[in-house]
């Protein structure tokens, strides 16, 4: 379901798995605890490619039914680097690195941060995102994919 709403233009599911995590009374009460929620960005060609960025939907409709947390663009994809997803362990570490920047320091100073990232591999995506931010001085980091 997740490749089919990410690469065949079914950007309406992301309800679906908005509304799978939403119905989780213990995640969304840890939810609850943190300040802000965004998404891993995709670069401005693959998300104009596409149509959307699947991450960020779910991130919003999430915030959404949460009021507790505002949704941010907290991130900016700066390289249109390769899919992770064409790349064996030992190679996506490095096809990551320096490819995101903090586009809004103040909305993530001293808050806790969710980033939200729809598939979980090796983690090389979400260590970056969270490497940056924490160089931005966010306070706190929650990572929270949709699959492993």
């Amino acid at each position: 379901m997740i490749l089919s709403y990410k690469f065949r233009d079914k950007s309406y599911m992301y309800k679906t798995f908005a509304r799978i995590i939403l119905n989780n009374e213990k995640i969304c009460s840890i939810l609850k605890s943190y300040d802000i929620i965004g998404a891993v960005p995709i670069h401005k060609k693959r998300k104009a490619e596409r149509g959307y960025n699947q991450s960020e939907l779910i991130a919003k409709e999430i915030a959404r039914n949460i009021k507790e947390i505002q949704y941010g663009n907290f991130l900016k994809k700066i390289k249109n680097n390769e899919k992770q997803s064409t790349l064996d362990k030992g190679k996506r570490a490095e096809n990551v690195k320096n490819v995101y920047e903090i586009q809004n320091k103040d909305i993530i100073f001293n808050k806790k941060v969710i980033v939200l990232d729809d598939i979980y591999t090796t983690g090389s995506t979400v260590n970056e995102c969270s490497r940056i931010l924490k160089e931005n001085e966010a306070k706190e980091i929650l990572i929270l994919s949709i699959a492993k």
